[in-house]
């Protein structure tokens, strides 16, 4: 069942937003070959827990991180560990911030140093395919209107939207309904209403959609080795648009 927010509500969400975003900013000043993941992660549990909020990913299914840190062929779920991010490498730092009860969810890629033009490119146009969605979510259209624009744009570029991960609803609980798949037809799915908060979360390879789970039970990498970007807003349908409730610009 879809949970309709209050604008009340939507606020506290926009809250806990602006608390992940801050985090973000302050992530991507430390981004650079030789920091470790596991670093990042102990720094986003810091600054969430300072911020009077909590990192609702950790113990979540018994996921044992505040954030998930996916490199290179990583898709999503990567686990945060000791080994230090090289010049040109790719990272996703992925979280979810609990502040009162309302969460926000965020996920942005970075590049490590120097990278190649063909992973810039993907960079930019993993980011260009979530605000592509985002324009989309407006009262009247449906999920499909999201997907499609999404999965057109990204794959004129030369690239694949993976199918297994998706965005969703989001309040209270990390997943509500609906599901938010980033491909597919338009003018299909439920449609958008006032209230509604989601998030859209393109994961856009340069190979092959197709995943596979690491022996962790968590971490989901391409099966040909193609890299992967994800980025990620959490959203609200308003009567005045799309709001993004996890903006880390003050424009946005």
């Amino acid at each position: 069942m879809i949970t309709i927010k209050t604008k009340e509500q939507i606020q506290k969400m926009k809250a806990a937003g602006e608390i992940l975003a801050a985090c973000h900013r302050e992530i991507s000043k430390m981004i650079a070959p030789g920091i470790t993941t596991l670093e990042i992660d102990r720094f986003a549990e810091n600054f969430i827990i300072k911020n009077g909020a909590t990192p609702e990913q950790k113990g979540y299914n018994g996921y044992p991180f505040a954030t998930c840190a996916s490199v290179n062929d990583v898709i999503c779920h990567g686990f945060p560990s000791h080994t230090k991010l090289k010049d040109g490498d790719i990272i996703t730092v992925d979280m979810v911030v609990n502040l009162n009860g309302w969460l926000a969810d965020s996920a942005w890629s970075y590049p490590v140093g120097n990278v190649s033009e063909q992973h810039l490119k993907l960079l930019d146009v993993t980011e260009k395919s979530l605000y592509l969605g985002i324009e989309k979510a407006v009262i009247g259209n449906r999920i499909g209107d999201i997907s499609n624009a999404i999965q057109i744009y990204a794959e004129a570029e030369g690239f694949s939207v993976v199918r297994e991960f998706i965005g969703h609803g989001i309040g209270k609980d990390m997943h509500e309904a609906p599901q938010v798949p980033h491909y597919g037809p338009p003018n299909v799915g439920t449609r958008l209403k006032e209230g509604m908060v989601l998030t859209i979360e393109p994961m856009i390879n340069t190979g092959t959609y197709r995943s596979k789970i690491d022996q962790d039970g968590w971490t989901a990498r391409t099966i040909d080795g193609g890299w992967s970007a994800q980025y990620e807003h959490t959203l609200a349908i308003t009567a005045d648009g799309p709001l993004v409730l996890t903006s880390q610009q003050l424009d946005r």
